[in-house]
């Protein structure tokens, strides 16, 4: 295709082009043209058909996804126009009066086309065909604003009304509820908020529609949950509905806002009553459940999940009742957290564990704080616990400070011990047997273990492990014990190893001693076949004899063994005579038979 028909399609549209854009552009259609024309003939193929036809050339554009060309359609059936018959004269040939009489004849008549009436008329645009698409109809619970959507209703909101707006049926989203209805305590905790605060946290809310389910479904799920004093059944079947119901991805971050609202209200009024460690528990609770449920997408708001779940893991006064359970419900979901997006995010783990050795190693930390980072340690994981308490020293750090509280709180101590050695049991499980060995004092290698022991855990806690040396080894990286799984596996795979080949030797023996047998044994039977078939060959020989032919066969197999070998025996005596005759010397003959 040259380039002046592309040239002149840009000059109608007003487009100066250079000539090496138009040459581009003719290959570029003589390309699409060529790839038009061969699905069309694809289609002229698969008719049946030597002619292509307009309909070919229409459901190849209809195939490359291209707009057909109208007014070229094959549906217009054509017409056609009966010819009046002409009888031949009486002097015509008579081929010509055959043809004459062959029949009626029909014939598609053109159209006349009046031209003044075809430019008067009004011209008519032709619709697009009938066809399919996809567009997304809502987006993380937002509808995007495009053409295929219905357009937004315009309403006015009062911010001052209590009321909930309402448009077509749809109701704004809900807020979190109050503070006093979460932890109980009654209007008097609102009176301690200014007014001011309470209009800005009015003002942040998010402004999303939702529909009158979700807006009821979060109501229930809600009152259901807190207080905690309402009934069991149903906050367990909230906390069920939670982790495993499909569409609630529209109210994830409300739930989360109130969370986080709750977590920071339970926090800040101290955190020292029995109501706050229950509202507390059931949070945690909720955040667990948000995280099992997998039909969510929570990777946007991780970093509004991570605050609440800190917050009480390393908080310095929790209820003393909860405060344990508090910080293992704590740690475990944070370590469902990472499992679950630490290959999404490489960095999630390494920050967390560094703000939760920022808690345990520095000086002035609440032991409540240092039990909270030693219990995240463990949910993060072995790597995280062995950097934190032995190679940066944490676990002496927390030692020195139990021994140097004498008169401290005696529970918070024990809540801190029992958590550096849950810890340490993640490193490696003690012993099991109840006659354990200690470190032998009298030895010089164990002598070099409790040293190091003494700086690394420090003294507190190197008394504690100092019972099982076992134990102590492992916790220091140096257990002789580790290496035997890796051995026991080599020789369980050596065994297995053995094993398939004292099969495989057996079975080629068995396959060998097969092909011997079959070998010996197929000869032997071909050559008894042959012999029966011999014996039975003789036998319908001797049925077809005469009589006298038969009594000669008869008298012929009756002969001695003598007289078979007569002629044989005189052969051998002729062989005598000559070598005799050459070498001049008498030789032993064989006696001949009398009969």
């Amino acid at each position: 295709m040259t380039t002046k028909p592309t040239k002149d399609v840009a000059e109608l549209l007003n487009i100066n082009i250079s000539d090496a854009i138009a040459i581009a552009l003719a290959s570029d259609v003589e390309y699409r043209i060529h790839q038009v024309v061969e699905e069309a003939a694809k289609f002229m193929r698969h008719g049946r058909r030597t002619t292509m036809t307009t309909s070919d050339i229409e459901q190849a554009l209809r195939v490359l996804n291209i707009e057909p060309l109208y007014g070229h359609t094959p549906h217009n059936p054509p017409t056609f126009r009966r010819a009046a018959p002409t009888y031949g004269h009486s002097s015509t040939n008579v081929a010509s009066s055959g043809s004459a009489n062959a029949g009626t004849v029909y014939f598609v008549e053109d159209e006349e086309i009046d031209f003044d009436r075809v430019l008067r008329e009004e011209k008519i645009v032709m619709p697009k065909g009938v066809s399919w698409t996809a567009h997304w109809l809502a987006v993380e619970g937002v509808q995007p604003l495009i053409p295929e959507n219905p357009p937004p209703v315009p309403r006015d909101v009062d911010i001052n009304s209590t009321e909930t707006p309402k448009t077509n049926g749809v109701v704004a989203a809900p807020s979190a509820p109050p503070l006093s209805m979460i932890n109980g305590t009654g209007i008097a905790n609102n009176a301690k908020k200014p007014a001011q605060q309470q209009q800005q946290t009015q003002q942040h809310l998010v402004k999303q529609v939702l529909s009158r389910e979700l807006q009821l479904y979060y109501t229930r799920l809600t009152s259901s949950l807190l207080p905690p004093s309402s009934d069991f059944a149903k906050r367990t079947a909230a906390l069920a509905s939670l982790r495993s119901d499909a569409g609630l991805q529209a109210l994830l971050p409300y739930l989360i806002r109130w969370v986080g609202e709750g977590v920071v209200g339970a926090l800040k009024e101290g955190g020292q009553t029995e109501a706050d460690g229950k509202v507390l528990e059931v949070l945690m609770e909720v955040v667990g459940s948000i995280l099992d449920n997998n039909t969510l997408f929570v990777e946007p708001y991780l970093h509004q999940l991570l605050p609440p779940l800190l917050s009480t893991l390393l908080h310095s006064s929790l209820p003393r009742t909860h405060s344990t359970q508090l910080r293992t419900i704590s740690s475990q979901t944070l370590s469902g957290l990472l499992t679950k997006h630490s290959t999404t995010y490489p960095s999630l783990s390494p920050r967390i564990m560094k703000t939760l050795l920022l808690a345990m190693i520095s000086p002035g930390k609440s032991r409540g704080t240092r039990e909270g980072a030693i219990r995240g340690l463990i949910g993060v994981g072995k790597e995280a616990v062995r950097k934190g308490l032995v190679d940066s020293g944490g676990a002496k750090v927390v030692g020195s400070e139990v021994q140097g509280h004498e008169m401290g709180d005696w529970v918070e101590d024990e809540a801190l011990t029992k958590a550096v050695l849950d810890a340490l049991r993640v490193l490696h499980p003690p012993s099991d047997s109840v006659m354990t060995d200690s470190l032998n004092l009298d030895n010089e290698a164990d002598l070099q273990v409790l040293a190091r022991l003494h700086e690394v855990l420090g003294e507190f806690f190197a008394q504690k492990v100092v019972g099982d040396a076992a134990w102590a080894k492992a916790i220091l990286g140096e257990n002789p014990n580790d290496d035997l799984p890796v051995i026991e596996g080599i020789l369980e795979r050596f065994d297995y190893l053995l094993q398939d080949t004292v099969t495989i030797i057996w079975v080629q023996a068995g396959m060998v001693s097969s092909v011997l047998f079959l070998t010996i044994l197929l000869p032997v039977a071909c050559a008894i076949y042959r012999s029966r078939c011999q014996r039975r060959a003789v036998a319908d020989e001797e049925i077809h004899l005469a009589p006298g032919n038969m009594a000669e066969a008869e008298a012929e197999g009756q002969k001695t063994l003598g007289e078979m070998l007569a002629p044989l025996l005189k052969d051998i005596d002729a062989i005598y005579e000559k070598m005799e005759e050459a070498i001049e010397e008498p030789l032993i003959k064989l006696p001949q038979s009398k009969s």
